[in-house]
């Protein structure tokens, strides 16, 4: 008997070719999947999914179900998920309230089981998170970040493009790009220089982010002269301005160094 049969599929739902389909699905009204993706067996797939490429659901995961918000009203949202991207068993990414109007979980990424993305979240690209990660609404996670399993992260965090986050962090504070983050409470441990190496960074260009950091971490400086002695006496890079700019839009503050 073919898998499709013992699931349900509600006639509305826009399934590419080439998709497979476990069994006991179900995938509701309101759903996009693309080419090549496979649903594994008792996912479930609500409302309001958006689904890429060649992406790979394992058993129990749910997408898209309503956010864990008392101020959600039913309004029409979504959940984004990007080509290419592992969603591991008993996931739970639910889709965005009138805040945001969707949750995004990016191409090339791995969410590795019992994971939860809350409402409004946005994912990067290339972002791993381990087992048991938990986010909560409108945080907000860039390009080829991994985060250590069991760590927690407050609502509207920021954690920066290329950070290692170490396993089982409590996450309350804005992380800038470039770094590992470890210790309780969390701190600024140096530049994943191993990650960047690995990502095609060049020498020159790790050098200059750890000048970027000497000034913001080890020089004592308040943030606000930090920045600006940053900007007035390091060579303009892409990757200085990357930093600065994320140091200056943080709302919550960023991690301090470890004593």
């Amino acid at each position: 008997m073919n898998a499709r049969h013992l699931s349900y599929i509600n006639p509305g739902a826009k399934i590419g070719n080439n998709v497979q389909i476990g069994p006991f699905v179900t995938i509701d009204d309101n759903v996009e999947i693309g080419d090549g993706t496979i649903i594994d067996s008792n996912a479930t797939i609500c409302s309001g999914a958006r689904i890429g490429k060649n992406c790979h659901i394992h058993s129990g995961a749910v997408i898209a179900n309503i956010p864990q918000d008392l101020k959600f009203k039913g309004e029409d949202t979504i959940a984004v998920i990007g080509d290419n991207t592992s969603i591991r068993e008993f996931v739970t990414i639910h889709r965005g309230t009138a805040s945001k109007g969707k949750t995004v979980v990016g191409s090339n990424c791995l969410i590795m089981a019992y994971c939860h993305v809350a409402h409004d979240c946005v994912l990067g690209d290339h972002v791993i998170m381990s087992n048991t990660v938990q986010l909560a609404g409108e945080v907000v996670v860039g390009d080829w970040a991994v985060i250590g399993g069991g760590s927690l992260v407050h609502q509207f965090t920021q954690i920066g493009q290329h950070v290692m986050i170490q396993g089982g962090a409590l996450v309350s504070k804005d992380i800038p790009p470039y770094v590992l983050a470890g210790r309780y409470p969390l701190s600024y441990e140096g530049v994943n220089s191993v990650g960047l190496h690995r990502r095609g960074f060049t020498e020159d260009q790790i050098n200059a982010i750890q000048s970027v950091y000497r000034v913001l971490y080890l020089e004592r400086l308040n943030r606000t002269n930090a920045i600006a002695k940053i900007e007035a006496e390091l060579p303009q890079s892409q990757e200085r301005d990357i930093i600065v700019n994320f140091v200056k839009d943080s709302q919550r503050g960023i991690i301090r160094i470890g004593i």
